[in-house]
């Protein structure tokens, strides 16, 4: 995790221009929700501070757990046959990649997600937790949702094994990720039936979840342990293909 920090860090000047970025259109969907919002007010139980924290909330998640797929080196590794050295490391491919990860996810944490949020609060004015339960309680949910991207962008990554190709994958989990999570409109205004199907599924531990405990929406122990259970599915998932990409992959030429 360390070095993996230290490696990221090297390009400080790219986290910096994503986190313009995240900043800019942070303030584009902000506007989206205001008119939203004043249009129909309590939406979802949601008000505009709400709305608009939670927009910025989702701004700052984007870094950190890859909201929109790949921070994984997996895929160009077993293109190129690397895949064989890792697998024969003395240290488990799921927690090594896990490690680097946490490590580039604790580098842009700061580099990303803290200059979105200054800049919605000094913009709109956002909501903050007045109690220190609330915070200890986001800061969990927050880094299960990093384990939990991880997870799911760890099995699309290895699926490379099989499928020698994984654009097509990735694109498809770039949508699903995308709606199902609330990044692009929260959960809970999703009507009936979709509403509770997306907010059974694993995008939802990502984004809304961690959201909803900040917003004070959320029963702690209960959102917490959704995080848990998806975040231990994901990962034993990576584990027994890990197990079952041993006996797959083919390194060309070698």
């Amino acid at each position: 995790m360390r070095y993996s920090f230290r490696k990221h860090a090297t390009y400080w000047g790219a986290a910096a221009a994503g986190a313009f970025t995240n900043t800019v259109f942070g303030v584009l969907r902000a506007y989206v929700l205001i008119a939203l919002w004043q249009a129909r007010p309590a939406l979802g139980g949601y008000d505009v501070t709400d709305a608009v924290t939670f927009c910025f909330l989702t701004q700052a998640y984007i870094g950190p757990m890859q909201v929109f797929g790949g921070g994984l080196e997996i895929t160009q590794r077993i293109r190129t046959g690397d895949i064989a050295l890792d697998l024969v490391r003395p240290a488990p491919l799921l927690l090594w990649s896990l490690s680097e990860d946490l490590g580039r996810a604790g580098f842009l944490f700061f580099v990303r997600s803290v200059p979105p949020t200054i800049a919605g609060a000094l913009l709109f004015g956002i909501g903050f937790p007045g109690e220190a339960t609330v915070w200890a309680a986001f800061a969990v949910s927050f880094a299960l949702g990093v384990v939990i991207s991880f997870g799911w962008r760890y099995i699309v990554a290895l699926a490379t094994c099989w499928l020698r190709d994984d654009r097509g994958l990735a694109v498809m989990s770039l949508v699903l990720t995308t709606f199902f999570s609330g990044l692009m409109l929260p959960l809970v205004i999703f009507p009936g039936w979709l509403g509770t199907f997306a907010r059974a599924l694993p995008w939802s531990a990502m984004v809304q979840v961690p959201a909803d405990i900040y917003l004070g929406k959320a029963d702690i122990p209960g959102a917490l342990g959704f995080q848990v259970m998806w975040a231990a599915v994901l990962l034993g998932l990576g584990a027994l293909l890990t197990r079952a990409a041993r006996r797959k992959v083919v390194v060309d030429g070698g």
